[in-house]
């Protein structure tokens, strides 16, 4: 089937068609790296490892790009206030994001490049730019000419007169026209500076990535990516500095991701809503905050509040708890063949979940080619986890034998790996259980240690038949959110969301 995209600059879904059969060339805008990721930055981040994962998963080779912006006003700012320098704020703060994203499952792209590595780069576009009269000098600064870019606004889907009107733009006296942007930034007395044709200074920002997409990817490229911030004026400028310097078509799929709200409202510092990715993850599993990304589509804003987040945890325990009960009774025999029964064996054991694992291939598959549509692709793989956990359910605690045991071995494997395009299921369950405990323990008031003394006084109690004494326990831990049970090898606990 084909994969259609919806294309932000011709605003309609597109059947993609990579320019290079069987390769992808994906660029996607990184962080400024002054201070840690919020988790409208997970978002996008998430949004576009799935994407890339599922061009991965279709076959495709992809060449992915993702840079660092470590060189600005804001770092620049923060290393003075700190008493230290750019490279030394700009290395801490991506140090920080390697270590969010691995937590959230995040695969590192191809190409990972720092724009300070990349300026003789960008003085040679500029120098371009320049010397076709598309950009002009003005004291120590450089600014490209929109004037002279007869498809400024095609992204934003504007006119120059309305993005005068509605646009923030940086106001300078030196610009012959308000929309003109830096591309190059002389230095004051104390900032870092590289030399330049044009006196010391720095980049702009939108000339680093115009300068990381021909270094890398070559233009065109096929598939830009981003927040919707950043379709003005960012990528707005991307395509009139690169097209006019290369006298080609930048980019040939543009995508952009939603904002994340909080609790219906705007992410924002000044409204104290404002959630770095390790604040949440002090209290809630990477996983969830994986699934709560995906469970809207991209290009939809997502709203994050304690129902939503808590949807998402529930979810991922059921998925977890499904794939561990299939381990634990239907465990694959040492020297046990696979596919040792008949498709119509398997088949008569339950047909509706036997339905349900052979079609979610092409259903997912249906769903992803759909511009990404990771919420109906995660509706199929819960429609096979409740299907499967009603098959466990129909044999009591009995463990599972011959067909019926292979039959959900197959349904989850089917799960797990379609949820591994997406990044979930990526633990073993008794780990995320684990983990999942030991971060909502946290919000209950009580230690591990005092949880263990009153799990291990409840055990005496019930040895002892003092029942009463062992059901007040429980109920005390049940007043806490933990519940408890009991099984052959002992007692486990978990916090209810």
């Amino acid at each position: 089937m084909a994969l259609l995209v919806y294309n932000t600059l011709t605003r309609k879904k597109e059947e993609f068609v990579p320019q290079e059969p069987g390769r992808v060339r994906l660029y996607v805008c990184g962080i400024t790296v002054y201070d840690f990721c919020h988790i409208g930055h997970a978002r996008s981040v998430i949004v576009f490892d799935v994407i890339y994962r599922y061009l991965l998963h279709l076959g495709y080779e992809v060449v992915f790009v993702r840079n660092f912006t470590d060189i600005d006003d804001k770092i620049i700012r923060r290393a003075n206030q700190e008493g230290s320098d750019y490279r030394t704020i700009a290395d801490r703060f991506i140090e920080a994001f390697h270590e969010d994203m691995g937590c959230l499952g995040v695969l590192r792209p191809t190409f990972e490049p720092l724009a300070t590595d990349h300026i003789p780069e960008m003085i040679e576009i500029i120098a371009r730019l320049v010397e076709k009269g598309a950009a002009y000098q003005a004291g120590r600064d450089v600014y490209f000419s929109v004037d002279r870019f007869g498809g400024y606004g095609k992204l934003s889907g504007r006119d120059t007169d309305d993005l005068l009107a509605g646009a923030r733009v940086e106001v300078d006296e030196n610009k012959a026209n308000p929309l003109d942007f830096v591309l190059w930034k002389g230095s004051k007395p104390g900032e870092p500076a590289w030399d330049s044709p044009w006196g010391p200074g720095r980049p702009g920002w939108h000339i680093e990535c115009s300068a990381m997409v021909a270094r890398y990817l070559g233009i065109p490229i096929d598939i830009h990516g981003g927040g919707k911030d950043l379709v003005f004026p960012h990528h707005e400028n991307e395509i009139a500095q690169s097209e006019m310097a290369f006298d080609a078509p930048f980019v040939r799929y543009w995508l952009h991701n939603g904002f994340v709200n909080i609790n219906n409202q705007k992410m924002s510092k000044s409204l104290g809503n404002f959630f770095t990715i390790r604040d949440v993850l002090r209290e809630i599993h990477p996983q969830a905050l994986r699934l709560f990304v995906i469970s809207k589509h991209y290009r939809s804003p997502v709203d994050y509040s304690d129902e939503t987040i808590a949807e998402a945890e529930r979810g991922l325990d059921r998925l977890y708890g499904t794939l561990e009960a299939v381990g634990q009774r239907a465990p694959r025999q040492q020297g046990g063949k696979e596919n040792a029964f008949s498709e119509d064996v398997l088949k008569k054991q339950d047909p509706e979940l036997y339905e349900k694992a052979a079609s979610l291939p092409d259903a997912f598959n249906e769903a992803m080619s759909n511009d990404f549509n990771t919420a109906q692709a995660t509706g199929y793989i819960f429609a096979l986890q409740r299907s499967l956990q009603r098959f466990l359910d129909s044999f009591g605690r009995k463990n599972l034998k011959g067909p019926a045991a292979e039959l959900a071995r197959r349904a989850a494997g089917t799960m797990r790996k379609h949820c591994a395009v997406l990044g979930l299921l990526e633990s073993e369950p008794g780990v995320f259980f684990d983990e999942q405990r030991k971060l909502k323990l946290k919000t209950t008031g009580l230690t591990e240690e005092e949880l263990n003394n009153l799990i291990s006084l409840r055990h005496k109690a019930r040895q002892e038949k003092n029942f009463a004494e062992a059901d007040r326990i429980r109920k005390e831990l049940e007043s806490k959110r933990i519940q408890v049970e009991d099984f052959p090898e002992g007692t486990r606990w978990r916090v209810s969301i």
